[in-house]
């Protein structure tokens, strides 16, 4: 679920377009638990799109080099919705931030990153 958004990042990146925002977490956070999960690096990745054309092809890459079993695929994603983890202090501490940046600091529902962007962009 996690990895369109990580390709077009990168394409922004790669083009000197990313906004700061997203400069200090590329590779980190969602994408790191995507590259984690999926046994690659930030570098293989970041190298496939910059040679690639379209985003099929990064994806056929993946689904060629990337194979993991439904439990694997099912922990990735818990992982990614219950991002960041409760006794993760460095990620609530970096989520609070962004909720108090949003002006939604006073949100109890929500919990999660995938809870902050649903929020962030008007689903939640």
């Amino acid at each position: 679920m996690h990895l369109p958004r990580y390709i077009d990042k990168l394409r922004l990146h790669l083009a000197g377009l990313l906004h700061a925002d997203y400069q200090d977490n590329l590779g980190k956070g969602f994408d790191g638990l995507w590259l984690q999960h999926a046994g690659v690096t930030h570098d293989q990745i970041s190298d496939l799109v910059r040679l690639s054309v379209t985003d099929g092809q990064v994806c056929d890459w993946v689904r060629c080099h990337v194979r993991k079993s439904d439990a694997d695929k099912a922990a990735h994603r818990h992982a990614m919705l219950h991002y960041p983890a409760p006794d993760d202090a460095a990620g609530q501490e970096r989520l609070q931030w962004r909720k108090q940046q949003a002006g939604i600091a006073h949100r109890e529902d929500i919990r999660s990153f995938v809870d902050f962007i649903d929020a962030d962009e008007g689903r939640l």
